[in-house]
């Protein structure tokens, strides 16, 4: 029979792997021993020689009549010694804690039971033949009553009441307006930055736009089934893996040296975010309670949203103006590693419900909006003619009423369509459509003027985009605090309305345009009307939903909002190209060519004013009462 083996460690190898541990384990313990967490508990083990308590995070697996925890380092450890000396300990796994004893080594065969194969593999690779068995001796409710110095880990249970005094509210908004502001700030942080990208990566001018749309694409055409995650998994834990996704994939464009590699990394953010922008709302609506302290979060929430592209532009600026265009996706690494941290501790949650993910529908509206995006951009290269395009643009056509039809029929949809019976949250829906078309397009098309037409630098024009984020912040404050007296209906309006004459204005400009009155003057008046349009959407999106389909009416609010953004960009930008081609003359002289330049901005900002007064339309024939919204139907699953 062969000696059981593990990883044996000399005395510098050990000291190191407890200086190590000394860094990690605090990090650790904020997500082990979680409800949602079944690799990582926490043993809390009494010191043999100190008398303190100690906790430390193990992979560990529930066993019949207790936990088997594989011994990586042998019999060295020291919470193996002390367990082994005491007896007994106390064990969090799931969000409960268990009284154990009888600790006892067993081999690879006796374990293995209550390991899952992937991890029956690690061991046989690693070559851990040593398991601890400790049987559970009885429940315990705090781990307190047997050691007074453990941690306390029913604080960081993820299913506590919102209101719990030990999740102040305060941090609680914190964190979800900065993983918010984090997903927004990377459509528009980018925009100042295509320049040098441009330069530096050898993209074609085409090609320049999908290092915004492959973002936008991914996190639009992934919202619903990131949505419906956080419904059926846990909110909290898909925040967290949206995080994780969305930090691998900054980190990952700011290495790219190639622009096939950029645009992969910019699609994988987007999916980050797809999880992240939708669970933060949610968590949003479990955390504060429906009245005047949700608006004032709401407000907070929306003000961050709205002003995020102007305050991306403003970095974006600073950071390529200083530094290089590979930071503003580095800058992403830092917060969004404590934001996974920091989550789990102040967030409250909602359990995940039975149910399953609609593959088929997301993997349709993923295609259609994909595909519509690609026509639109082609169109502006190759013509409106091309038989690429029209087959393009077809082709997506089918693979939306693919999606609707598929929607209608399967038993568990990633988009009931009864959600749209409630006619206040589908105006909130149309109007946040056009809202992100139009702002989106405009901050793509007046970065470009503003530094190709009226030779800013990029500094210059992220500081030209200040008054948006500015102008966001009031309107979205004041309307928090009027919105229960005036209802949705009135900030709807008037913010779609001052929307449309910013960007009419904004198509005044001309080749040698004066900032105050060209830019400075219609931004301000768009902010305005941003502000009152987000906080007021948000509100009506959220008023009334069940718990269980929080996660999707908040999707669809981003859908709106990102997805849309894509086409806005896609539309606005192929009207602007078409335009400037129409325009130059020869000789083609540098005169020429900026007359050009801006006939086809101005025609772009033309469009957004148009698409904002469709917007208003919808919200004016859809939207009614002073309440927020009505209560929502109970949207029927079958089972």
């Amino acid at each position: 029979m062969s000696e059981p083996r593990t990883i044996r460690l000399g005395p510098r190898a050990r000291r190191a792997v407890r200086a190590a541990a000394r860094l990690v384990n605090p990090i650790v313990l904020l997500i082990a021993g979680r409800r949602w967490n079944p690799v990582v508990g926490i043993l809390h083990h009494r010191g043999r020689r100190s008398g303190r308590v100690y906790s430390t995070p193990l992979g560990m697996r529930p066993a019949a009549g207790g936990f088997v925890i594989p011994l990586t380092f042998s019999n060295n450890a020291a919470w193996y010694q002390n367990v082994l000396a005491g007896g007994s300990c106390t064990v969090t796994y799931q969000g409960a804690d268990h009284t154990l004893g009888r600790p006892e080594v067993v081999d690879f065969a006796s374990a293995a039971p209550s390991f899952p194969r992937y991890e029956r593999l690690q061991f046989r690779l690693i070559g851990i033949n040593e398991f601890l068995r400790l049987t559970t001796e009885g429940e315990q409710t705090n781990t307190k009553e047997t050691f007074p110095m453990a941690i306390d880990t029913k604080s960081f249970n993820p299913d506590a009441p919102a209101a719990s005094p030990r999740r102040p509210l305060g941090l609680a908004l914190a964190v979800i307006a900065m993983a918010q502001l984090m997903v927004v700030l990377d459509v528009a942080i980018v925009n100042v930055a295509l320049p040098s990208i441009q330069h530096q990566l050898h993209f074609s001018a085409p090609d320049l736009e999908w290092v915004v749309n492959a973002y936008l694409i991914a996190f639009g055409g992934l919202l619903l089934l990131g949505g419906r995650t956080g419904d059926l998994f846990g909110r909290v834990r898909m925040f967290v893996i949206g995080l994780l996704l969305f930090t691998a994939g900054s980190l990952a464009g700011g290495l790219a040296t190639t622009s096939t590699f950029l645009i992969v990394a910019r699609a994988v953010q987007g999916i980050g975010g797809a999880i992240v922008a939708p669970t933060a709302l949610s968590l949003l609506a479990d955390t504060f309670s429906e009245g005047p302290q949700r608006n004032r979060a709401l407000g907070v929430y929306s003000a961050v949203s709205a002003s995020g592209g102007a305050l991306g532009l403003l970095l974006g600026g600073v950071i390529t103006n200083y530094f290089s265009w590979r930071w503003i996706l580095f800058v992403n690494v830092p917060i969004g590693l404590f934001l996974v941290f920091a989550a789990p501790r102040v967030l409250a949650s909602r359990k995940g419900r039975s149910g399953r993910l609609d593959l088929p529908g997301a993997v349709s509206v993923t295609a259609a909006a994909t595909l519509f995006v690609y026509g639109l951009s082609r169109a502006a290269t190759h013509g409106w003619g091309d038989s690429v395009t029209e087959a393009t643009i077809v082709l997506a056509g089918v693979m939306l009423a693919a999606f609707v039809v598929i929607e209608m029929f399967t038993r568990q949809p990633l988009m009931p369509l009864a959600i749209f019976r409630n006619r206040n949250r589908s105006g909130a829906y149309a109007l946040s459509l056009a809202n992100g078309a139009t702002l989106s397009g405009t901050l793509f098309l007046l970065t470009l003027f503003l530094q190709n037409v009226l030779g800013y630098s990029p500094l210059q024009a992220g500081f030209a985009f200040l008054p948006t984020a500015a102008g966001v912040v009031v309107g979205a404050g004041a309307t928090s605090r009027l919105i229960g007296r005036t209802g949705p209906r009135v900030p709807m309006l008037v913010g779609a309305l001052m929307s449309a004459i910013g960007f009419f204005w904004l198509s005044a400009i001309t080749p040698h345009a004066a900032y105050p009155e060209a830019v400075f003057g219609p931004l301000v008046v768009l902010a305005l009307g941003l502000g009152q349009i987000f906080v007021s959407t948000s509100i009506v999106t959220i008023s009334g939903v069940t718990p269980r389909e929080s996660g999707l009416a908040s999707a669809l609010l981003n859908v709106g909002r990102q997805l849309g953004g894509s086409i806005g960009i896609a539309v606005m930008g192929t009207v602007a190209t078409s335009v400037t081609a129409g325009q130059l003359t020869r000789p083609l002289t540098q005169a020429v060519l900026g007359h050009a330049l801006t006939g086809g901005f101005s025609a772009g900002f033309q469009v957004a004013g148009l698409i904002s007064l469709v917007g208003f339309a919808a919200a004016f024939v859809a939207v009614r009462g002073r309440r927020s919204a009505r209560p929502a139907e109970v949207l029927q699953e079958a089972a």
